[in-house]
Order: C-alpha cells, then sequence, then structure tokens
C-alpha cells in the first residue's frame, strides 16, 4: 500500500480512477471539477445527468472517457462555514465513500485533489490532515488499493499534504511520500 502526494495536473494521471470535487449537480463548475469536465469531453457531463446529483459528503462513479483514467469517482465536499457545522466528518466521508467505490469498482490505483480547499474553502491545512488520516486509516483496515496519490495543484498544497503524512508518523516502509 502507498500513499504519496505529487504536485501537478490530476487530469494528465494515468491511474484506475480520479476523485473531482464535484458540486452537488456533478454537472460541471470552476476548478478542479470544470478542468476535469473539459479534459474528460462531452460524454462526462452526459452519464453526471443521469446520476441525479451527489449530496455533500457522497460519491459517484462514472467512466473517465477522454482521461488517462478508467473512472471518475466524482464526490462533493462541504463549504467551510468555521468548523462548527460537521466540515471534518463530511470531508473525511467524501475520501471514505471515493476508496469504497474505487474498490467496489476494481480500482487499484486512485488520485485526489485537496477536496473543498477551493472555491468552498476549507483550510488547507485542516484538509489535508483529514485527507491523509481518513485515506491512511482506509489502507489499514483494506488491502485492495495499491497507489493513493494527492494530486496537488500548487507547492503549498503539496507541502501541508506531505506535513499531514509526517504528522501521523507512519511505519517506515508502510507509505511512500
Amino acid at each position: 500500500m502507498r500513499m504519496r502526494v505529487i504536485r501537478g495536473d490530476i487530469t494528465k494521471l494515468a491511474v484506475d480512477a480520479i476523485v473531482n470535487a464535484a458540486n452537488t449537480s456533478l454537472l460541471g463548475g470552476g476548478g478542479v471539477d470544470g478542468a476535469i469536465h473539459r479534459a474528460a469531453g462531452p460524454e462526462l457531463v452526459q452519464e453526471c445527468r443521469t446520476l441525479n446529483g451527489c449530496r455533500v459528503g457522497e460519491a459517484k462513479i462514472t467512466a473517465g472517457y477522454r482521461l488517462p483514467a478508467r473512472h471518475v469517482i466524482h464526490t462533493v465536499g462541504p463549504v467551510w462555514q468555521g468548523g462548527g457545522k460537521g466540515e471534518p466528518a463530511l470531508l473525511a466521508s467524501c475520501y471514505r465513500r471515493s476508496l469504497e467505490l474505487a474498490v467496489t469498482n476494481d480500482c487499484r490505483t486512485v488520485a485526489f485533489p485537496a477536496i473543498s480547499t477551493g472555491v468552498y474553502r476549507y483550510p488547507k491545512f485542516e484538509a489535508a490532515r483529514v485527507a491523509v488520516g481518513t485515506v491512511a486509516s482506509f489502507l489499514d483496515e483494506d488491502s485492495t488499493l495499491s497507489d493513493v496519490v494527492f494530486a496537488c495543484f500548487d507547492e503549498e498544497t503539496a507541502a501541508l499534504h506531505h506535513a499531514a503524512i509526517d504528522a501521523l508518523r507512519l511505519s517506515s516502509g508502510a507509505f511512500d511520500d
């Protein structure tokens, strides 16, 4: 099992599934959501129309179409409202539900963006801690996934994910960062 951080464009990764930080409509938007929809082509939005949206903290899966990834797992992160409205639990649910869908659909490699840290304003350091902690817990319980990538758009986000991994004091050899 491996968990690692890269700085780069999630739409270019040849993994079994990439995770889309989507909105509840699943019909595309800004940030990583818009980039994934543009790269995947119009077939993605056509399939998303059949899914009847997605609730915050949940996830749904589609084909990857023109992406190098076989699948796109769409998850809707919480809008940051100060941390007292269940945001950490909802964000953790995004990661957990996405990983569960990946395993159910025979994926071994998955890439995540920094969910909710853009226009949803989740503090990047806190989001990285939730992401890394949730993924690490899942990997401890399920050995199906061989590679989980945190695909960070910028150096700051990548550094925060590295710091979150370091803070977990993971056993040597269990994870690559």
